[in-house]
């Protein structure tokens, strides 16, 4: 007999958000953390930065150009639209996390405070199933034109949860990429990775088999959705944003991947959806029996990682009064 703890149902939820409008995002959130519940999931996984959505206009507006002043103003108004956990934007989702006794695993764009309250994060937040905020784990490089706007995180968020029988872990975007940041969770006896993503399948349709082949663990890759219609009328600049934007930004591609590698969920492309599957915990058993890179087939005497795990910040107050949520 199987033991119910050995199983677990997991959504993805694929969206288009409502784009750097944080109130109708939060709401529009909450709407599919209820209806995952109707499908009795047990842990929902949302895209990176899906609240409040990707800096598409990076790509589309020139952003390099020094002091502009569209840029400043779309920056302000992302700021603006950006999280602060400390100031209890992600309350009202944890609360309904509680009430239906669900975790979840997001990305959002967090300004903390613990950095001055300004500055953007590409946060992956991972809730429990009393509401609890568990872990924040800010992107350790962001890519490309994401250093723009995102600034470069820390290892304090590289942590792990236990659900069940399986151990929940999870990186942002491009960082899935990062051998040793999938090595320190692997470490961490991670089993169940969540790899989030803006959008597209040409991110997630090759390294969601490779890492779960490689840490002989389920991989979820979660994505989300942007076409030209989803900019919001009241963009700033909507008019020079749309002037060179395509039909499709970001495509989904949301997938998963069994601890042999195979596909599960092959990647969902171009669809709103509630994408929900049962994960058996046995498989990672069955495939750790001939490789496991943390355990029986590693070498610690010869190579070993060392993390840094501390919370980075430009001023530490030696007397420790500080602001219980923002240590988070």
């Amino acid at each position: 007999m199987v033991n119910s703890d050995t199983k677990l149902k997991i959504g993805m939820v694929q969206i288009s958000p409502v784009w750097l409008d944080k109130e109708r995002n939060i709401d529009k959130i909450i709407k599919q953390i209820n209806k995952a519940d109707y499908h009795q999931c047990e842990l929902l996984v949302f895209g990176e930065g899906v609240l409040p959505g990707y800096p598409f206009w990076l790509g589309l507006t020139n952003a390099t150009v020094f002091d502009a002043k569209m840029q400043k103003e779309i920056h302000a108004h992302y700021v603006r639209n950006a999280i602060q956990i400390e100031a209890g934007d992600l309350d009202e989702i944890g609360s309904v996390c509680k009430e239906h006794k669900m975790s979840i695993d997001k990305g959002i764009i967090e300004r903390p405070r613990d950095r001055g309250g300004h500055s953007r994060y590409s946060s992956l937040v991972y809730i429990d199933a009393v509401g609890e905020i568990c872990s924040v784990h800010r992107k350790l490089q962001p890519t490309y034109d994401e250093r723009l706007t995102w600034s470069p995180g820390d290892g304090h968020g590289l942590r792990v949860h236990g659900l069940k029988k399986f151990t929940v872990g999870g990186l942002n975007c491009w960082e899935n990429w990062m051998p040793l940041a999938r090595t320190a969770l692997y470490g961490l006896g991670e089993n169940l990775h969540i790899a989030v993503w803006p959008g597209s399948d040409y991110n997630t349709k090759d390294i969601t088999r490779f890492i779960a082949r490689e840490s002989r663990s389920f991989v979820v890759s979660v994505s989300s959705l942007m076409k030209r219609e989803d900019f919001p009328k009241d963009t700033p600049y909507l008019e020079e944003i749309l002037e060179n934007c395509p039909d499709i930004l970001a495509n989904g591609g949301s997938c998963i991947a069994g601890p042999d590698g195979e596909w599960l969920v092959e990647p969902v492309i171009g669809k709103e959806d509630l994408i929900i599957y049962d994960l058996d915990y046995n498989r990672v058993l069955e495939e750790r029996q001939n490789f496991d890179a943390v355990g029986h087939y590693s070498r610690p005497d010869v190579t070993r990682l060392e993390v840094n795990r501390e919370r980075q910040s430009v001023v530490n107050f030696s007397n420790g009064s500080i602001d219980k949520k923002q240590a988070l």
